[in-house]
C-alpha cells in the first residue's frame, strides 16, 4: 500500500469519526448514544495502531532478511547488473550482518555509485532527522511539561468530551504565560528549521559544484539552444553565431530535424523483430533454463543477446550457425493468416518466419533510405562547447535582444532526451502544457468533491438516518462498526488514490517535455500538490465541515474573511492530531519495511513470466525495478510538514518521535534500494533540491499560520500579531533563497570549474563512438529508450538514436555452447567500448 492510499483512507476515517461542530466540540457519534464515549478510546486506538503496525513492520523486515540471500537477483538486482554498483561493498548473507555494512557506506560512495539525485534525497532525509531530533528534545523536555502543568494534557489522544473539566481548561488555556510558549517556540522552530536547511543546502551546493565542476563530460559542455530564427537554421551558421559571441570555441552542433518518419520506422521495426523472435521460439520449442536456487520461485534464464560482432547493417538476419541449428528441425513451421480483398474478407496462410523475415528486410531497406534523406530543421539545437566554462557562461547570459529567441538552457544527457518532442512545434508543446495544467486543476476539484461527500455519507449518524436498524447493529458490534468506518473507506478510496500518482505520471509525459528528467521533476510537483492539497490542507482547513454543504459554507466564509482560514486550520488541527499520529505510525513502523520486500515487483513477476515467450522477454524479467523520485519525495515532504505543524501542540512529542522513526527507517530503506536493489535512470543532477526546499518553506508558513490561528482562537490577539512579522520574514526568505541559493543548484560556478582537465572528446558520429554497452555512471551514457523499450546500448553523443541504431539480428534460442560463446563475445565488446569512453 502506498502513502497516498493509506493517507486517503485514514483521512476519510478521521473525517467520519472526528467531525466537529461550529463551537469546536466533537459531535456525538450517535445522537441517541452519548454514553458510548470512552475516555480511554484515544489511548486504546493508538496502542492498537502501534501494535498492528509494529507486527506488520517486524514481519516484513524479518521476511526480507530471510528472502534477501535467497532472491539475490531481485533484492540485489542493481549491484549484479549495473557495473557502477559493483564497487559497493558486498552485503553478507547473514540475517542482520548486512545492516552495519549498509550503514557504513559513506556519502562519497553514494555519490559515486548512485549519482547526485540519490545523494540529495538521502541528504534531505538526514536534514529531517537532525531537525526532528532537536524538536523532539524540546517537545519532551519543555513543551510537554508546560502543557501538563496548565491543562493536564500528556499529548496522548483523548476525546475532549470525556475530560470532565472543560471549563477549567478553557480558562487555563487563555493564561498569557501559557500562550507565550506558542510564540516563543514558533520563532525557535522556524529559525532552527531555516538554519539547518541552509547548512544542508550549503553542503549540497558544495558537493554539486565539486562533482560537476571536475567533470568534462559532453553533457556538461552542451547547451540546448531554442528559438532559432530561420536565417540560422544550419549547423554552420549556428557554430558561426556562437563563436561570434567570443565566449569560446564550439566543438559540435546538432540541429534537430523533423525525424518523425524515421522514428516511426524504428518503432515498427522493434515490433516486427519481436514477432520474428516469437515465430522462431515456437518453431524450435524453446525451453527456459532451470533456476540456480538464488532466483525467485519462478525460473529465470540468463539473457540471450544479439551478436554485436559488428555494426554492419547489411549483415544477415541469421548467421550460418543459426541456420544450421534449425535446418533439420522436424517440427512444422508456424503460419500466419493474411487478410486481403474487399472488406478484408479473404485470407491466405503463409509461413510466419518467412513473412516476418521479409517484412524485416523491407523495413530495414526503408530505414536505410530514410537515413539518407534530408529532413527540415526545427528551431532547436544542441551545441557542445570545447570548454565547460564557455557552456556555463552561455546558459547564464542573454544571447538575443528579441523575446523568445535564441534561449540557451542546460542540456539533458543525450539518451535522456525524448527525441520525438524535439521536433514538436513550440506552440503545440505550450498548448499541451496548458491543457495538462487545466486537467490537474480540474482533477484537484474533482478529488475534493469526491472525497468529502463520501466521508460524510459514511458517518454513522448519516447511516442511522437512512438505515436505523443497520446503525444499531453496528453499535452493538464494535468489529463491524470498525470495518464500516475504517475498512470500507480504505477499500473504496484506496482503489481511487492508487491510480493518482500513475495518472499524474502519464499526464506529465503528455506535456511535451524534452527529457525524462524534466518529466520526473514534473511528477514530483504534481504528486506533492495532490498529497498536500487534497490529503492534508483540504481536510485540515475544512475539517469542521460536518457535511458536503458545510464545506461550501466554509469556502464562502473564507472568501469573505481571510482569518477564517487560520481559525479553521487551528480548530481542525487540534481535532485531527490522533489521526496524524496513527498515520505516521502506520507509515513509518508498519508500511515502510514492506518497501524492502518490493511487493510490486514480486506480484507482477508471475504475470510478466506468463506473458514472456522469447529469450528477449525472459531476459527483460531480470531488469532491476525502477525507483521513482516522483512517487517517493512528495511523501517524505508531507510527513515532515505534518511534524512541523504539530511541533507545539500537546501531542508534539508523540508526532515528532514517530516522525523521527519514520525518517530513520526511510533513510535506511531508500539507501538500500538506491544502492543495491532498484534502478534510477532519470539523473537530473539534483534539480529536485530547490523543489524540496520551496515546498518545505510552504509547510513552514502553514505552521506559522496555524499558530496564529491557535492564538486567535484563545483571544490572544497580541500574541497572534507577534507572529505576523515571522510569517512575513519567512515569505521574504523564500524569495531570498530562490534568488541566491537556487541558482547554485542549477548552474556550475565558473570558480568551481577545474580548468586543468581537457574538455575535448571524440566528435565522430559513427556507431562505435556514439553507442556503447552499459558501463559506469557516466552522465553522457544512459540506456536508450525507443518505442517504450529500454535498449542495452547507451547513447554518448547528441544524435537521434534512430539515425545510428544498429539493425541487430533477432534474439534466437541457441545451444548452450553457442550461448556461452555469444556471452563471452558480448562481454569483450563491453570492455572495448568502455576503453573508448
Amino acid at each position: 500500500m502506498s502513502f497516498t492510499e493509506s493517507a486517503a483512507a485514514a483521512m476519510l476515517t478521521v473525517a467520519t469519526a472526528v467531525m466537529v461542530d461550529e463551537t469546536g466540540k466533537p459531535t456525538p457519534t450517535h445522537p441517541h448514544r452519548p454514553d458510548l464515549v470512552d475516555p480511554r478510546k484515544g489511548q486504546r486506538d493508538l496502542y492498537t495502531q502501534f501494535v498492528i503496525s509494529f507486527a506488520l513492520g517486524l514481519g516484513a523486515f524479518l521476511s526480507f532478511c530471510v528472502l534477501r540471500p535467497k532472491w539475490a537477483e531481485l533484492y540485489a538486482a542493481r549491484r549484479h547488473q549495473r557495473r557502477v554498483a559493483k564497487q559497493l561493498p558486498e552485503l553478507p548473507d547473514s540475517f542482520f550482518g548486512w545492516m552495519p555494512v549498509l550503514y557504513r557506506i559513506t556519502d562519497e560512495e553514494v555519490l559515486e555509485s548512485a549519482g547526485l539525485d540519490a545523494y540529495f534525497l538521502l541528504s534531505f532525509l538526514q536534514f529531517a532527522i537532525r531537525f526532528l531530533s532537536a524538536v523532539f528534545v524540546f517537545a519532551a523536555v519543555i513543551i510537554l511539561p508546560v502543557h501538563y502543568a496548565y491543562i493536564r494534557d500528556l499529548g496522548i489522544p483523548v476525546p475532549k468530551s470525556s475530560t470532565g473539566n472543560e471549563d477549567q481548561n478553557k480558562d487555563l488555556m487563555s493564561d498569557p504565560n501559557y500562550l507565550s510558549m506558542y510564540v516563543i517556540f514558533t520563532y525557535i522552530f522556524s529559525g532552527l528549521a531555516i538554519y539547518l536547511l541552509l547548512q544542508e543546502t550549503t553542503v549540497v551546493i558544495r558537493t554539486r559544484q565539486r562533482y560537476l565542476g571536475s567533470q568534462t563530460s559532453t553533457t556538461d559542455r552542451t547547451i540546448r539552444l531554442s528559438g532559432i530564427p530561420d536565417d540560422l537554421k544550419s549547423e554552420e551558421k549556428i557554430k558561426e553565431f556562437m563563436e561570434g559571441l567570443q565566449v569560446g570555441k564550439v566543438e559540435s552542433v546538432t540541429l534537430c530535424r523533423v525525424w518523425q518518419e524515421l522514428d516511426i520506422l524504428i518503432d515498427e521495426r522493434l515490433k516486427v523483430l519481436r514477432n520474428l523472435e516469437w515465430a522462431w521460439t515456437r518453431h524450435v520449442e524453446y525451453k527456459r533454463s532451470k533456476g540456480d536456487g538464488n532466483n525467485l520461485p519462478m525460473t529465470r534464464p540468463q539473457p540471450c543477446g544479439a551478436s554485436l560482432r559488428s555494426y554492419d547493417e547489411q549483415s544477415q538476419l541469421l548467421s550460418e550457425s543459426d541456420r544450421d541449428h534449425v535446418a533439420d528441425y522436424a517440427r512444422r513451421r508456424p503460419t500466419i493468416r493474411l487478410w486481403y480483398g474487399p472488406l478484408r474478407l479473404r485470407y491466405k496462410t503463409v509461413d510466419m518466419i518467412d513473412y516476418y523475415e521479409e517484412k524485416l528486410r523491407r523495413i530495414d531497406e526503408k530505414i536505410e533510405n530514410a537515413r539518407q534523406k534530408e529532413y527540415p530543421p526545427t528551431n532547436l539545437a544542441f551545441v557542445t562547447m570545447e570548454s565547460l566554462a564557455a557552456a556555463q557562461m552561455v546558459v547564464q547570459a542573454v544571447l538575443d535582444p528579441h523575446p523568445m529567441q535564441l534561449l540557451a538552457r542546460l542540456a539533458p544527457a543525450p539518451a535522456d532526451i525524448i527525441w520525438k518532442n524535439t521536433y514538436v512545434p513550440r506552440s503545440r508543446r505550450m498548448m499541451q502544457s496548458w491543457l495538462i495544467t487545466g486537467a490537474i486543476a480540474f482533477l484537484t476539484i474533482f478529488w475534493s468533491v469526491l472525497l468529502i461527500p463520501f466521508a460524510s455519507l459514511l458517518e454513522l449518524e448519516t447511516i442511522h438516518k437512512a438505515f436505523p436498524a443497520l446503525a444499531d447493529a453496528l453499535y452493538r458490534n464494535p468489529i463491524a462498526k470498525s470495518l464500516v468506518q475504517t475498512g470500507l473507506p480504505t477499500l473504496v478510496i484506496s482503489l481511487l488514490t492508487v491510480v493518482v500518482p500513475h495518472l499524474y505520471t502519464w499526464l506529465s509525459n503528455l506535456q511535451g517535455m524534452m527529457s525524462r528528467g524534466d518529466v520526473e521533476l514534473s511528477v514530483i510537483s504534481k504528486n506533492f500538490f495532490f498529497s498536500f492539497f487534497n490529503l492534508f490542507l483540504l481536510f485540515t482547513v475544512f475539517g469542521t465541515a460536518t457535511n458536503f454543504y458545510g464545506l461550501w459554507q466554509n469556502l464562502q466564509d473564507a472568501f469573505k474573511d481571510t482569518t477564517t482560514i487560520a481559525r479553521a486550520l487551528a480548530q481542525s488541527l487540534e481535532g485531527l492530531s490522533p489521526f496524524y499520529i496513527n498515520l505516521i505510525v502506520l507509515q513509518g513502523v508498519g508500511l515502510f519495511p514492506f518497501r524492502l520486500l518490493e511487493f510490486g515487483s514480486v506480484a507482477m513477476y508471475p504475470i510478466n513470466y506468463l506473458w514472456a515467450r522469447t529469450p528477449r522477454d525472459y531476459s527483460e524479467l531480470s531488469n532491476p525495478p525502477t525507483f521513482s523520485y516522483g512517487h517517493s519525495i512528495p511523501q517524505t515532504i508531507l510527513v515532515l510538514i505534518i511534524c512541523v505543524v504539530y511541533s507545539i501542540f500537546p501531542s508534539s512529542w508523540l508526532i515528532c518521535f514517530f516522525g523521527l522513526v519514520y525518517f530513520i527507517v526511510a533513510k535506511f530503506v531508500y539507501k538500500y534500494q538506491l544502492l543495491y536493489a532498484m534502478d534510477h535512470q532519470q539523473h537530473s543532477t539534483g534539480r529536485a533540491w530547490p523543489m524540496i526546499c520551496n515546498r518545505f518553506f510552504v509547510g513552514l508558513m502553514l505552521f506559522q499560520l496555524a499558530m496564529i490561528g491557535v492564538l486567535a482562537l484563545r483571544k490572544a490577539i497580541l500574541f497572534s500579531l507577534l507572529l505576523v512579522p515571522l510569517l512575513a520574514a519567512t515569505v521574504w526568505f523564500t524569495y531570498f533563497f530562490s534568488q541566491t541559493y537556487e541558482p547554485l543548484t542549477k548552474f556550475i560556478a565558473l570558480k568551481s570549474i577545474d580548468r586543468s582537465r581537457s574538455g575535448g572528446a571524440d566528435v565522430s558520429t559513427s556507431p562505435s563512438s556514439v553507442l556503447s554497452p552499459p558501463s559506469a555512471l557516466h552522465r553522457d551514457a544512459f540506456p536508450i529508450l525507443i518505442g517504450g523499450q529500454e535498449l542495452q546500448l547507451r547513447l554518448k553523443k547528441y544524435v537521434n538514436p534512430s539515425l545510428i541504431l544498429p539493425l541487430d539480428d533477432a534474439w534466437l534460442p541457441r545451444h548452450p555452447a553457442s550461448h556461452e560463446h555469444l556471452q563471452n563475445e558480448f562481454e569483450t565488446h563491453h570492455e572495448s567500448n568502455d576503453l573508448s569512453v
